[in-house]
């Protein structure tokens, strides 16, 4: 007597290997924008320019200007405060870049045919 329904014939349903097809090009594409975000360079300053400081979207800081200006032996933690607003407004942009990255990417997912 021959199985009726039910079983698992092995095959996978057009829509579904349509979906994990496009699953897979942007699981590339997410990986090679993640790459160039990481060596895209944002930069912040503070104190009207006195300090600036530059960060890549890896979150690693790579250049930090500060003004001859801005040194002032009887105010150290003023130029301190500077630097950290100038890094922590440039991490926030690199953070905005990788939200923004992420929402477009995942906005391009159509899970609309999965049966959950």
């Amino acid at each position: 007597m021959a199985r009726r329904g039910g079983g698992y014939s092995g095959a996978i349903p057009g829509n579904m290997n349509n979906m994990l097809k496009q699953a897979q090009r942007m699981q590339r594409q997410m990986e090679e924008s993640m790459k160039e975000l990481e060596t895209k360079e944002f930069t912040a300053s503070a104190g009207g320019g006195a300090v600036e400081a530059t960060v890549t979207g890896g979150k690693t800081l790579t250049k930090l200007t500060i003004s001859p200006d801005a040194v002032d032996p009887d105010d150290v933690e003023m130029l301190q405060d500077m630097v950290i607003a100038a890094v922590n407004e440039a991490l926030g942009q690199a953070d905005e870049a990788n939200e923004t990255l992420q929402r477009n990417i995942s906005s391009g997912l159509n899970l609309g045919g999965l049966p959950f």
